[in-house]
């Protein structure tokens, strides 16, 4: 995995960007270690719709209730 120094890739970014959108690993480094990974941004694979899990979950009847256990916090 190619790995580029601060510097190099201050002076280098757009090619690093390239790079990463390509699928290539771009790892950023200060003294040979290595501090960050530059990766794309995936967009969701489906957009979500509003109400589409409703029927899906369900509450307690008692979800709104206090606990017994957090009396003494009121």
């Amino acid at each position: 995995m190619p790995q580029f120094n601060v510097s190099q890739a201050k002076a280098q970014f757009s090619q690093l960007i390239r790079q990463a959108l390509s699928g290539e690993d771009v790892v950023i480094a200060k003294g040979n270690k290595p501090l960050v990974k530059l990766v794309p941004c995936r967009r969701a694979a489906r957009r979500r719709t509003p109400g589409s899990a409703r029927g899906r979950v369900t509450m307690s009847r008692d979800f709104g209730t206090p606990l017994k256990d957090l009396a003494d916090y009121r």
